[in-house]
């Protein structure tokens, strides 16, 4: 038996970029580990960060994650980090390859879908992605209010 009661479960499950799948095109997804100081994963922890703005670029063959919005840690001393810093991300080297090759041949870009824990680890699930056109997000408003009125129609059948 765990020690743990349900009560104690876990306060904080991800953080999402809400505007990402709006957005975008989602064409493939990987899972990255990120360069973090101890101050900024406990401000992730209690859930203070947002992605909706963020990106990915490469910089001297490497993968950075610019414009990340993590929030100062409330109980953190003058060794508090910078809220908006360049974080860099961990990934296999083939990937970095595949990923790298995307953004600059192919014209792709690397978007942030979600920051999340992995046992005791911070993870990010980033995206190759292309970006909507404006008639592209009509059609996708278009399936869901669709989808939604056939749902409604099942449900008062029932």
């Amino acid at each position: 038996m765990c020690a743990r009661s349900k009560s104690d479960a876990p306060r904080f499950t991800e953080i999402r970029n809400s505007k990402a799948l709006r957005d975008y095109a989602v064409e493939e997804r990987f899972e990255a580990g990120i360069v973090l100081r101890g101050t900024e994963v406990k401000s992730i922890r209690a859930g203070r960060a947002q992605i909706n703005d963020a990106f990915g670029r490469v910089k001297k063959g490497e993968l950075w994650l610019i414009n990340t919005h993590i929030d100062e840690y409330s109980f953190g001393s003058y060794l508090n980090h910078e809220t908006r810093r360049d974080r860099k991300l961990l990934l296999n080297r083939s990937e970095l390859r595949k990923i790298i090759q995307a953004i600059e041949t192919e014209g792709r870009s690397l978007i942030p879908l979600r920051i999340y824990f992995k046992q005791a680890l911070v993870k990010v699930e980033v995206a190759l992605v292309t970006g909507k056109k404006t008639y592209d997000k009509r059609e996708d408003l278009r399936k869901k209010t669709a989808l939604r009125e056939v749902d409604r129609a099942l449900k008062t059948r029932r």
